[in-house]
């Protein structure tokens, strides 16, 4: 029986370890040939090492599977660039981009400093920027030849940046922008056959472990294993997924979501008078639906 990624090129950014490495192993049982992509770094983004890709490929080929690592910065641009270029001559084409490469330097806003700002910022947005510009230009290209890409970009957003967690406003606005580049992008690259959505996983890694999830109970921490995000970026990776795009999804081993967005809500006409329009606003916000809490439901007023 045919498998849901036969013969597909993926790459997986961040697949050393969690929620990547995940993302990679199941796409490979699934027929993929796997680019693994990790600076092998600590939780912050510091330090380099070639080992947890590595340990990846070496678990991909032990299986039966085909995979090579890379190492490079998808926060660069060149970077970026370079993770393109070896996936297309190491496999010939690039099917599938799942950007999931991500630091943390959580902080409350009044203690953040520029460079805690900065280096999430880089990692998760600019590292989702670069590797998609460099995929779309391969996918362009080959639209132009005749041929038919059917590509997909994978993006990874989060419920902090649909959703809003204090301590995490540079984390929750690279996000958030995730999110919004998302559905921008889907726009623009549908013309050559290329779909792109998101996942907001919420799973128990190193990076969610000193956040409370690593003093759960063991029901609560097989709910949050990061096993439970790969089943949608697989289906989203494969072909059977034309047509579902600019969609982003809120994913765990609790449940599977379309996150909906921002849309219009409780309208009022505009008024010149600054005065009068308040009444107004406050009518308007007394209509609207509460900003939701971390799980997606509405937030309780305090």
């Amino acid at each position: 029986m045919a498998r849901l990624c036969e013969g597909r090129v993926c790459i997986v950014t961040g697949a050393g370890r969690g929620i990547g490495r995940e993302h990679a192993l199941l796409l490979a049982s699934h027929g993929a040939k796997v680019v693994v992509n990790d600076l092998g770094g600590s939780m912050d983004g510091t330090g380099t090492s070639g080992g947890p890709a590595q340990e990846v490929v070496d678990e991909i080929v032990a299986g039966g599977g085909a995979a090579v690592a890379n190492t490079d910065d998808i926060s660069n641009w060149d970077g970026a660039g370079r993770l393109i270029s070896q996936t297309v001559d190491t496999f010939g084409q690039l099917d599938v981009l799942v950007n999931n490469a991500g630091i943390l330097r959580d902080r409350m806003l009044v203690n953040m400093t520029e460079a805690e700002w900065d280096a999430v910022i880089k990692v998760h947005l600019k590292g989702t920027a670069g590797p998609s510009h460099h995929a779309a230009v391969h996918w362009r290209e080959r639209s132009k030849a005749g041929d038919d890409p059917r590509g997909r970009i994978i993006n990874t957003s989060s419920p902090s940046g649909l959703y809003g967690n204090p301590g995490q406003t540079n984390y929750g606005a690279a996000k958030a922008g995730i999110a919004a580049f998302t559905v921008i992008t889907a726009l623009e690259l549908e013309r050559y056959g290329v779909t792109v959505n998101a996942i907001a996983p919420a799973a128990l890694t190193r990076m969610t472990e000193n956040l409370g999830m690593g003093q759960a109970p063991d029901e609560i921490k097989e709910q949050m294993a990061p096993r439970w995000i790969a089943p949608i970026v697989c289906w989203l990776a494969s072909e059977e997924s034309d047509g579902v795009t600019g969609r982003v999804f809120d994913v765990s081993g609790r449940a599977l979501s379309v996150s909906e967005g921002w849309t219009r809500g409780p309208t009022t006409e505009p008024l010149a008078d600054p005065e009068a329009l308040g009444p107004r606003v406050l009518d308007i916000v007394a209509q609207a639906r509460a900003n939701a809490d971390m799980s997606g439901r509405p937030r309780k007023e305090n």
